[in-house]
């Protein structure tokens, strides 16, 4: 789980996390969050989601981060758009249009990075990550999220020892449990999917869930 894990996911195309559409419940539960379309959307561990466009299309700017420097150009490159590139102790930031992708490490972003970030969605980043870095995660990016900023949260369940992650399940206790000091977290729909993910199916797993949360942060 070290950055050279993920690079190395990217260098050879081993990115079955990415989806060529967008998730089904980001379109079923955004629109309850009843955002001004001009809002900044936070994205951890971003890709080169089509999450990222639809929210795009919606009107919301977005703020993504990613380990992976491919992942990041792909993304530009797969829109034909040219992104200006500049460096700040954030990492390197690739902008154009309604996207600003940071090249760099979501646990080492400053308030100051996320102060203009309303909103959060997090497909696939507190999944991708082991026990003892979901607790840095949560102590650190989320922390930093300004007071008021609301989004979705969307896990897995399954019985971990039937699987290695990533990604990894994460029960809805131990969200509560890395969330509840800052955010309200209200989970809005739970849905079994087993029969939809046949990897999982191959690898032996019995049982698997997904879990939407509507998250606000406290202030």
């Amino acid at each position: 789980m070290h950055p050279e894990f993920w690079h190395e996911r990217w260098s050879h195309d081993l990115i079955g996390f990415h989806r060529d559409a967008p998730l089904p419940l980001l379109l079923k539960h955004w629109p309850a969050l009843d955002l001004a379309p001009d809002t900044r959307v936070f994205v951890p561990l971003c890709g080169k989601s089509l999450d990222m466009v639809w929210l795009a299309e919606h009107g919301h700017r977005v703020l993504g981060v990613e380990l992976s420097e491919m992942a990041v150009r792909q993304f530009f490159e797969e829109r034909d758009l040219l992104p200006a590139i500049r460096e700040t102790a954030a990492g390197r930031h690739f902008v154009a249009g309604a996207y600003e992708l940071i090249v760099g490490d979501a646990f080492a972003l400053d308030a100051d990075v996320l102060a203009d970030c309303a909103a959060v969605y997090d497909r696939a980043a507190l999944i991708a990550l082991p026990p003892e870095l979901r607790r840095t995660y949560a102590a650190t990016a989320w922390h930093r999220l300004p007071a008021a900023s609301r989004g979705l949260l969307v896990t897995l369940e399954y019985p971990q020892a039937e699987k290695a992650g990533p990604p990894f399940s994460v029960a809805a206790a131990e969200v509560h449990a890395l969330l509840d000091r800052d955010w309200r977290v209200d989970a809005v729909e739970r849905r079994d999917i087993l029969a939809d993910e046949p990897g999982f199916v191959a690898d032996g797993v019995n049982a698997l869930s997904t879990a939407v949360y509507r998250v606000v942060r406290r202030g």
